[in-house]
């Protein structure tokens, strides 16, 4: 069945009722930073969410309805002030018990044909689904600077111009050059000595894309290491997301 036909058979929003809602605060501290206007937007938002997408297991994993408020939660707060349209070219959100090993094929410029199994804890497929690895989210949301559904969530916003390159769609009033030039040198200045910012995984300096999507998670995570580290960097992602995503006095 079309994805359109779907969404126009599938209600408006799914009702979340407080005590889930209540549940899943206790389960994701990153929530508490957040005030109570935002608490209701976001709220109202994981409701069209879950109305929206289709999340289930792989491998025998039973989503219940708490696994999927946890993760529309997480998911939903790149998008609080860009609005859920921008996660409008994917549908299903797939998730597995724990890491997953998908297996990799290319073919390199000479012609040779590669083949590679890699382990994951989640992917973002362009126009393609979201997959996770329900471990990994479970150990999100914790303001510890992991998280994974942010994370293939920053992805999806990265290749809504095409490929993941590390610099998404700008809005109106952004500068292109400006989000290069801090971008490109704060990435040089990882990669050149990772241990000078300690506190962001080394997976970021695996590329621009990487870096954008693990800066991702910090922004809302850990905001004030952003801001304190990467000043230029926090203010493009500030002007990104349009959301200051915490407290930060």
């Amino acid at each position: 069945m079309f994805a359109w036909l779907r969404r126009l058979r599938a209600p408006a929003e799914v009702p979340i009722d407080d005590a889930h809602w209540a549940h899943l605060r206790r389960r994701l501290p990153l929530l508490d930073a957040i005030d109570a206007t935002d608490q209701a937007r976001l709220r109202q938002l994981c409701a069209r969410f879950l109305a929206r997408k289709s999340i289930y297991g792989a491998r025998g994993l039973e989503v219940d309805s708490g696994m999927q408020l946890q993760i529309a939660a997480q998911a939903c707060l790149p998008v609080l002030n860009l609005g859920l349209e921008a996660y409008d070219s994917w549908q299903d959100v797939i998730v597995y018990p724990a890491e997953f090993v998908p297996v990799l094929e290319w073919v390199d410029e000479s012609g040779v044909q590669h083949r590679r199994a890699e382990p994951r804890i989640g992917e973002a497929w362009a126009r393609g689904p979201l997959i996770l690895s329900w471990e990994d989210v479970r150990a999100g949301g914790r303001g510890d600077g992991f998280n994974v559904v942010i994370h293939e969530c920053a992805h999806k916003l990265d290749m809504l111009d095409g490929d993941a390159n590390g610099c998404p769609p700008l809005h109106a009033g952004m500068s292109r050059a400006d989000w290069h030039a801090a971008w490109s040198s704060a990435f040089e200045r990882f990669c050149a000595d990772p241990q000078r910012m300690a506190w962001l995984d080394p997976y970021a300096a695996e590329s621009p894309e990487e870096f954008f999507a693990v800066m991702s998670e910090v922004f809302f995570e850990l905001p004030w290491q952003v801001r304190g580290s990467l000043p230029e960097v926090y203010r493009q992602l500030l002007a990104f997301y349009r959301w200051e995503p915490m407290a930060l006095e």
